[in-house]
């Protein structure tokens, strides 16, 4: 078993590149792992012949290409490693190629861990932190630290192929008592598996694919999840989530001008009951005009434009022409008259409803079970993955679209397995994710200032390779617009993302507090001139009175007071109470922009909650320096004060007279 002492000795960037250096090499066993023809890689590789290659990248990092190569079956075993100039981290892909000798197929390849180490520490306590994955549940992304007893193993993967469906986030940090810890991070957006074994001197850890048993063609060539490795040293935990978030936001994040991405300020009037089924050129636009007041940003388009309409209509990739007899164009150039940035667009394309055009048209790029009326697109089909790049690439063109959104509402998990032969199981979820990876990075090359939106029921596809190239817009299904769950989200799911949103249903502070992110979209009922009666059974806390117009500067400065702080969002995350779904309790965050010296904090006393008053105690902060404080309530009455970063440490009394209600805390080093 390949082992490795713990944190302490790769606290650093030289530390980290040496481990690499000398732990893939010839005659080494590499922190990897494979069964080959029956004998496990560990007695292979030793004796294959290796070699080795480097390369300076342009951001900086350095790409390390490790082969290995059987002399008998001619199968090549590539790692690509990546290190980073300003982070204690290293992240690898494997890939399999078979070369061939004479041979049609290999000899049969499984049990394939993209890592398989172990971490050895004299520390007598390990903890597992994590995040639940989404369900549509008020939990979603609940924050789990799981204690890893003696003897004891966790075993880990999502539900039905989609990488953060229900079970976990792929992403962990295991901490060593006093020791500091790893995090580890897989890139994976299809069914991965993860353990996590204790062991009398350390913790064993694997991860990969959860399926893969297969005979590879000659010629053919497949890769493994993708794997981070980012140490970090300390007593609490949270430095490693922070450094996990800042390492998400440099190097792993989309970038316009070579920064992070500002998530859009949007507005959309799809939803319950219809989405937008009913939508049509014209209306839109009249509703897009109501929202020009508020300076937002995007206008969001979601299903039900299309032939067919929502639901059933997914494979009819065409505008409705009851609707959008000139397609989507007009739309998007009244958009940009009125001083929008753009058009958010939904797409579902992997699922294809029978008797759908690509249904009908292109049966043989389905895959299906049986009595489902939906089938997969089966983006491992090289001439169905062309065509909807060249189909999607000349509607972004021709439309006019700015953002676009890929959801994905089936388990792809079954359609897969039943597709694969006996000897070549795991073979079309490989394909299928390569092409899904394929697809998008053809999107980007050719529309370089196009931003992709990640949804798959919500927050069901997030991993290590989907944030690298997409955002995520609707981080759950859970109840729309639902404060207490929204809080909860924004909570469990900073501990790993720096930036993600969801949307807001009413203009009242706490709703907005609740629902904010680096971005957030605004829905029907902040237009004056809705029938508030009937989308008030959507939002029902909201106790709304029927036919009451809104407080339109109220909302506009609400909006003001959004814009003012979503920057933050990209900061460190601190947690300033506990995690609870309940309502009876407060509950408040904080993120803090270290190159700023300033920060906000989040707090929300909910409904049934009988405290007026809640002690925060903020971290991050110079202890000496001396911080302007203000403090916002649930009408935008604002209060001020100066105190020292070491007063604010000691604690903060916030009080709220009523409940629900919000305050938002900003601060900054004078």
């Amino acid at each position: 078993m390949f082992a490795l002492p713990f944190v302490g000795c790769l606290a650093s960037q030289v530390e980290v590149a040496v481990w690499v250096q000398r732990n893939f090499a010839q005659g080494i066993v590499p922190p990897f792992s494979f069964t080959y023809n029956g004998s496990h890689s560990s007695q292979l590789l030793p004796n294959w012949k290796f070699s080795h290659a480097e390369k300076r990248l342009e951001n900086g990092c350095t790409l390390h290409t490790f082969t290995w190569v059987d002399p008998k079956t001619k199968l090549e075993v590539q790692c690509e490693a990546t290190l980073f100039p300003d982070f204690p981290a290293v992240e690898w892909v494997l890939k399999f190629k078979f070369t061939g000798n004479g041979e049609e197929k290999s000899p049969l390849l499984e049990d394939v861990r993209a890592v398989d180490l172990k971490f050895v520490s004299d520390s007598k306590k390990f903890v597992l932190h994590r995040s639940l994955g989404s369900n549509a549940q008020r939990n979603d992304f609940e924050p789990i630290h799981e204690e890893l007893n003696p003897n004891a193993e966790i075993t880990l993967t999502p539900v039905g192929g989609r990488s953060s469906n229900t079970t976990s986030l792929p992403f962990f940090n295991l901490e060593a008592a006093g020791d500091g810890g790893v995090i580890i991070a897989i890139g994976w957006s299809g069914q991965w598996k993860a353990s996590f074994a204790r062991e009398s001197d350390g913790v064993k850890i694997s991860a990969g694919m959860e399926l893969i048993r297969l005979m590879l063609y000659r010629g053919e060539q497949i890769r493994s999840p993708r794997i981070l490795l980012l140490f970090w040293k300390g007593e609490d935990f949270l430095l490693g989530q922070n450094l996990f978030r800042r390492f998400i936001l440099a190097y792993r994040s989309p970038k316009r001008n070579g920064k992070p991405v500002t998530l859009p300020l949007s507005c959309s009037s799809c939803g319950p009951p219809d989405e937008a089924n009913q939508a049509t050129v014209q209306n839109q636009i009249e509703f897009a005009s109501e929202f020009v007041r508020y300076g937002v940003e995007y206008f969001w388009l979601d299903a039900g434009w299309f032939e067919g309409r929502w639901p059933n209509g997914v494979g009819n990739w065409f505008p409705r022409k009851d609707g959008f007899p000139d397609g989507l164009r007009p739309l998007s150039d009244a958009l940009k008259r009125m001083g929008f940035d753009g058009l958010i667009l939904w797409f579902e394309p992997e699922r294809v409803y029978q008797g759908t055009w690509i249904d009908r048209e292109h049966p043989d790029w389905v895959l299906r079970l049986p009595n489902n009326p939906n089938g997969l697109l089966n983006l491992g089909n090289e001439e169905a993955r062309k065509w909807l790049t060249e189909h999607i690439s000349s509607m972004i063109d021709r439309e006019g679209i700015s953002v676009y959104r890929q959801d994905f509402n089936i388990d792809p998990l079954p359609f897969w397995r039943s597709a694969d032969p006996p000897d070549r199981q795991g073979i079309t979820e490989i394909r299928h994710i390569e092409g899904l990876y394929e697809f998008w990075d053809e999107l980007l090359r050719r529309h370089p200032n196009l931003l992709i939106d990640n949804c798959a029921s919500g927050g069901r596809r997030i991993d290590l390779e989907t944030v690298s190239r997409s955002v995520v817009l609707w981080r759950s299904d859970y109840h729309y617009f639902e404060p207490v769950g929204q809080q909860c989200h924004t909570y469990g799911i900073s501990f790993w993302l720096p930036t993600t949103a969801t949307g807001c249903g009413y203009p009242m502070a706490y709703a907005l507090r609740s629902a904010m992110g680096n971005g957030v979209v605004l829905w029907v009922p902040w237009s004056p001139k809705a029938p508030h009666e009937v989308y008030s059974q959507y939002v029902p806390w909201a106790n709304w009175e029927a036919g009451k117009p809104i407080d339109v500067e109220f909302a506009k400065a609400l909006v003001d007071e959004f814009k003012k702080v979503r920057h933050f969002f990209f900061g460190d995350f601190y947690p300033l109470t506990p995690y609870s779904t309940s309502d009876d309790v407060w509950m408040a965050y904080q993120f803090h922009r270290e190159d700023l010296n300033a920060g906000i904090v989040l707090a929300f006393r909910r409904s049934k909650c009988q405290q007026p008053t809640l002690k925060v105690r903020l971290r991050g902060l110079s202890e000496s320096a001396r911080y302007d404080v203000e403090i916002s309530d649930e009408r935008l009455n604002r209060k001020t004060q100066t105190m020292t970063g070491k007063q604010l440490a000691e604690g903060i009394e916030l009080v709220a007279e009523t409940a629900p209600s919000s305050l938002l805390l900003i601060y900054k080093a004078r």
